[in-house]
């Protein structure tokens, strides 16, 4: 069952998943970010990155990372309610991402438990699983999520 957008952490419940829209990505922001975060010639330099064991031009799994937040956060199901993180778990990245591949996240609520010392909000671990247009899967990685309760 996918959470409603504005979801409280009692509204949350393991199990519970939904999935992301797309984005595609392209060589001229892969670079892009690359130059500012990543600067690794398989990034950036489309020669270098010919020669590699890449064969090509890839995103940094930094970016492929931040995309898929920002895809998980546009959905609207922890945006109202989201009050920080505490950290993420078991990242792996399981192929590359190429000029356009096109990525989507499905996310599952692993547990979520109410904070002992801070009954405003609970401790939500999400797991992400990007993957692309050939439902291969990129990227996978469990977030920890604070959540503000309704509920005092």
């Amino acid at each position: 069952m996918a959470p409603r957008p504005g979801a409280y952490f009692e509204d949350l419940t393991p199990g519970d998943s939904w999935e992301t829209a797309g984005h595609t990505f392209t060589e001229a922001a892969i670079i892009d970010f690359a130059f500012r975060f990543d600067p690794q010639p398989f990034h950036i330099d489309a020669e270098a990155a010919k020669s590699s064991m890449w064969g090509g031009i890839i995103a940094s799994g930094f970016h492929t990372l931040a995309v898929s937040f920002r895809l998980v956060h546009q959905t609207g199901v922890l945006a109202a309610n989201n009050v920080g993180g505490k950290g993420m778990d078991r990242l792996r990245w399981h192929r590359p991402v190429r000029p356009g591949d096109t990525l989507r996240v499905r996310v599952e609520v692993v547990s979520a438990e109410r904070s002992r010392s801070n009954p405003d909000r609970g401790n939500v671990t999400l797991r992400y699983i990007a993957f692309n247009q050939r439902v291969e899967e990129v990227m996978s990685v469990e977030m920890l999520h604070l959540v503000a309760c309704r509920e005092q």
